[in-house]
């Protein structure tokens, strides 16, 4: 197959999530909501944890800002077109812009698993190596692995959308979902693509099984060695272990239920895009923050000076 997109599909028209015009109302009025809070929650954090001069100290704290910042641009990836075309008869999305939502999608995802089993690495090495946490984690260690979870999901999308923008689309161009997702895209290349769609999604599947399984890996061993210690010791930090187990699950969980099954779709997988792609955004910062006591007090520390200073 030659490298060239030889595309007669110039846009491509995205089903939305429901037809109900009264639906769509109420949608665009509640995603509306659920976008400005998760800009705003966000960041928050990332100011809070660059503003305080002790957070950014913190290993843990330093990876917490990159997350926020990472689910910004993931926020910003499908929202703000899904909430627009609430408010269209026709949901219409250029070819251009659909290979760069799928580009970013898949970046910002892709850095995003990786970052949170740094997350998990962290967490074990102040449970099960806490005399070595500082020199384990010091700020270059930590550096170095935000720059790998960019790195992996840039060579993760790019990876993917090499192929995608290069298959030759000519007639069908409707995408039942509200972004454009990969694997209904590819299905609509005038070509046989069960081979390569089958080499896409296991590239993805792999990303999302292999993240799942060392982030298991860390807090089998956590687990472990809690239970061979006094719990008062490392309550602390089962109280963040505990809030990044649940970003995880919320995360992975949909990711791999939908990308782990190729070419099979069901009505839920929608919803489920929904989550991982508008809620976990959300929900990350709601997470951190009310589970969280040193975050907190930083965010009213940030909040006084700023009321005393006007």
């Amino acid at each position: 197959m030659e490298l060239q997109n030889y595309s007669l599909v110039s846009e491509f028209v995205l089903y939305g999530l429901c037809t109900s015009q009264q639906l769509q109302h109420f949608f665009f009025i509640f995603f509306s909501g659920i976008y400005v809070a998760t800009m705003l929650g966000n960041l928050i954090i990332v100011v809070t944890v660059i503003s305080d001069p002790h957070l950014p100290s913190s290993p843990m704290y330093f990876l917490l800002g990159n997350l926020s910042f990472l689910d910004i641009w993931l926020a910003l990836c499908a929202t703000p077109k899904m909430i627009r075309d609430f408010l269209s008869n026709r949901k219409l999305i250029s070819f251009g812009g659909c290979m760069a939502q799928i580009f970013f999608l898949h970046f910002i995802g892709g850095a995003e698993m990786v970052l949170l089993v740094s997350m998990a690495y962290d967490r074990y090495v102040a449970i099960c190596k806490p005399l070595h946490y500082m020199t384990m984690m010091s700020r270059q260690t930590c550096m170095g692995l935000v720059f790998v979870s960019w790195v992996t999901g840039f060579v993760h999308s790019i990876s993917q959308v090499t192929f995608t923008v290069n298959l030759t689309y000519c007639g069908l161009n409707e995408v039942d979902s509200f972004f454009c997702d990969l694997p209904l895209v590819i299905k609509l290349a005038c070509m046989d693509t069960y081979v390569l769609g089958i080499l896409m999604i296991s590239d993805s599947g792999l990303l999302f099984l292999s993240c799942f399984l060392l982030f298991l890996v860390s807090y089998t061993v956590i687990l472990i060695t809690v239970q061979q210690r006094a719990a008062g010791g490392v309550s602390k930090a089962l109280s963040t272990c505990s809030a990044l187990i649940m970003v995880v699950t919320l995360f992975f969980g949909p990711c791999i239920f939908i990308y782990v099954r190729p070419f099979s779709r069901f009505s839920v997988d929608k919803l489920l895009s929904v989550f991982y792609t508008i809620f976990t955004p959300l929900l990350n910062p709601l997470i951190y923050t009310l589970r969280n006591k040193e975050m907190k007090t930083a965010m009213k520390k940030l909040r006084n000076q700023h009321v005393t200073s006007y």
